[in-house]
């Protein structure tokens, strides 16, 4: 039985891609790196900070990886408070409601930094329905590695069988099915190039998987 729910936050629960987007390239032409689609699209759901220390690696940068990740927040800050137009994304503020009023246990589990995450749960008041958050960012392994499912789903105190992940990248389904957890993949209109196979589960919207209908696949 459905006891408790581990959300990401960016692409799921706020569409804050476009700004992470911007903040990076500026970051790139800051340090004078050129990276393809490609390759920007294979980051996706993983640490700030492995991502840089994948770019120093991969343009044998001579700055160091933090200095990378110093530059891409100062862009991202400024961006974040210049955008009065953020939103959440359409309908997941309903399913959060939804699930806590349901007496279902939730969980954040989010490569975005600690700073990032509380800017966004301070903006749209969420604190008060989820009982702890994590940051990849704090933990030695970055998605795919299920590293941070693992602690999510420890810190709700059920079991694996009743707990379920909400993500909408390939680097996140990839985790939750190693942490051994049930994973809807959130195949969004900002979903770009993300491989949702391994996915239990994969939906458009979010009122597939209302309280009333998710505990019935489960």
């Amino acid at each position: 039985m459905l006891k408790a729910v581990i959300f990401d936050m960016d692409g799921v629960i706020i569409d804050s891609e476009p700004m992470h987007n911007k903040a990076y390239h500026d970051m790139f032409d800051e340090v004078g790196i050129n990276v393809s689609s490609e390759l920007y699209e294979s980051f996706t759901g993983q640490s700030t900070i492995n991502i840089c220390k994948r770019l120093c690696d991969y343009f044998d940068l001579k700055e160091a990886p933090e200095t990378l990740v110093a530059l891409k927040r100062k862009h991202y800050k400024h961006f974040f408070e210049s955008n009065s137009d953020l939103t959440l994304i359409d309908g997941v503020f309903d399913l959060i409601k939804d699930y806590h009023s349901n007496g279902l246990t939730l969980v954040l589990a989010s490569s975005a930094a600690m700073t990032s995450i509380n800017q966004i749960f301070d903006r749209f008041d969420l604190n008060k329905y989820f009982i702890a958050k994590f940051s990849g960012g704090d933990l030695k392994k970055s998605k795919p590695h299920p590293e941070i499912f693992i602690k999510a789903a420890s810190a709700t105190g059920f079991s694996n069988k009743e707990c379920l992940v909400i993500e909408d990248s390939t680097n996140g389904v990839i985790a939750a099915k190693a942490a051994d957890l049930y994973c809807v993949g959130f195949d969004s209109f900002h979903s770009k190039n993300q491989d949702y196979s391994k996915a239990d589960l994969v939906i458009k919207d979010f009122k597939e998987i209302a309280y009333n209908k998710i505990t019935e696949l489960l």
